[in-house]
Formats: structure tokens, sequence, C-alpha cells
């Protein structure tokens, strides 16, 4: 993973002057095209004042995890916790949202703005065991990002 042309090529998407929701869209296919164990990547955001999360861009397989409450899966924990979580083998976790058979590993990273945990990415594996610490590298300078953009 050469993390110094993700990082630009995230910069570049960044500053584009396509519209936030493009920036988005953009964001997750390059990154699932130029990592080839990144299979499914999207966005959630806060639901308004609820205490929810809602699916927003993504590429992937389709999901019926358009709504995920706090607290439940992966991505509902790191909602509570304000702390990226890399799970290795989905298997092993009993707070597992299960979003298809071959999803074998997730990460997720959540997006600061003025220091409230508004979104996060989060990004699904058919592959155990496959995120390092450069995944996390890069996935908090995506969300630092996009969190210049909302």
């Amino acid at each position: 993973m050469n993390i110094s042309f993700l990082q630009q090529e995230i910069s570049t998407i960044i500053a584009s002057k396509s519209t936030k929701e493009e920036k988005l869209q953009t964001i997750c296919d390059f990154l699932e095209s130029k990592i080839s164990y990144y299979d499914w990547v999207g966005f959630y955001f806060k639901n308004g004042n609820k205490e929810e999360l809602k699916l927003a861009q993504y590429t992937g397989e389709e999901t019926e995890h358009t709504i995920i409450p706090f607290g439940k899966g992966i991505c509902g924990q790191v909602a509570v916790s304000n702390e990226n979580f890399v799970v290795q083998d989905v298997s092993e976790q009993d707070n597992y949202i299960s979003c298809g058979w071959k999803v074998k590993s997730e990460i997720v990273i959540p997006i600061f703005v003025n220091g409230e945990n508004i979104g996060q990415i989060d990004i699904d594996s058919h592959t155990a065991n496959t995120f390092t610490d450069n995944d996390t590298i890069l996935l908090e300078y995506v969300c630092k990002k996009v969190a210049g953009i909302l």
C-alpha cells in the first residue's frame, strides 16, 4: 500500500469542485478500486438528533443495514466509543451485525467535526486478518479530510 499516493489522491478528490456527496462517493469508489481487500466501503453519519447512524455513500454489495442504532454492531459501537475499531475476524465478535456471509474482517474509523463524532468510514473485507496499521493511518487521513467538507 502506497500511503503517500493514496493520501494525495484523496486530497485531490476533496479539493475538486464536486458536491460533498459526489466527493464521498468518489472516495468510496477510489478506495475500493485501489485496495484489493477493500470489498465494501461506505460512510455512515449520525441521523439528525436520533441515536442512530444512517448510511450515506458507499460502494460494494447492497446492504439492508441503512440504519444502525448506536451500540449495535461495529459501526454502532464506534458511534458510542468514539474510537477506531478493527475486527480481524468478525466471527469472534458477539455484537456484530452481518452484512453478508463473505465478510471476514471490518475496520471502522470515526469522523470528528469540532470534537463531535458525526459519522464514520466503514470498510468490509472478504479476507480475515487483513487490516494493518497502514489501513488505520490511511483511513484516519481520509476522515480528517472528509471532516473538512462537512
